[in-house]
């Protein structure tokens, strides 16, 4: 019963926080949000509950044994939601509303960068950007992508995209695209 492990653990923390089993104490709660993750097709409104539970065991409690489950955890959440403003684009991408699919693959690069899908956020930024005309915003996600993921199939493709274009590969350093790499000691 979640709620009730919820509900009981967080009371807990609240009347003991410096006790020794209020780390135990926020994981259980951290954990039992995490265990009700629902697959990405549906509302992550729970994974962004985890990921904030996960986030305060890491910050509250960064030298105890929970620290390093939920650091795994949490990358596991960020990964779930970055795969949903995934499956959203190419939603968009079908349809073909350009701006709506950028936007989500914008999310994916900019907030879940350390996740398994920015490699692919990345292409499908190239793809949309080039089929709506703007082309340095393109040229810049496939520089950007070819810079922190070369042996990427998704850099190949990219690659092949802008050159079939007529174009190279050309970072603008003020981008959002760029900026977001840099932030983060990738770019």
């Amino acid at each position: 019963d979640y709620d009730s492990c919820i509900g009981a653990a967080t009371r807990y923390v609240t009347l003991h926080p410096g006790s020794a089993d209020a780390a135990y104490a926020q994981y259980l709660i951290a954990a039992s949000h995490y265990d009700q993750i629902p697959d990405i097709s549906r509302e992550h409104a729970r994974t962004e509950k985890a990921i904030a539970a996960l986030e305060e065991v890491v910050r509250k409690y960064p030298t105890s044994e929970y620290a390093n489950s939920a650091k795994a955890k949490l990358e596991g959440a960020r990964d779930q939601i970055a795969g949903k403003e995934m499956a959203v684009g190419k939603y968009y991408m079908d349809k073909r509303d350009f701006t709506a699919a950028i936007n989500r693959y914008k999310t994916v690069v900019t907030r879940y960068q350390t996740t398994r899908h920015v490699e692919e956020a990345l292409f499908r930024l190239t793809e949309a950007y080039l089929a709506i005309g703007i082309v340095g915003a393109a040229q810049t996600a496939d520089a950007v992508l070819g810079h922190n993921f070369p042996e990427s199939r998704w850099d190949k493709e990219a690659y092949n995209l802008v050159k079939s274009g007529g174009m190279e590969p050309n970072e603008n350093k003020g981008s959002y695209i760029s900026r977001a790499f840099k932030k983060m000691g990738l770019g």
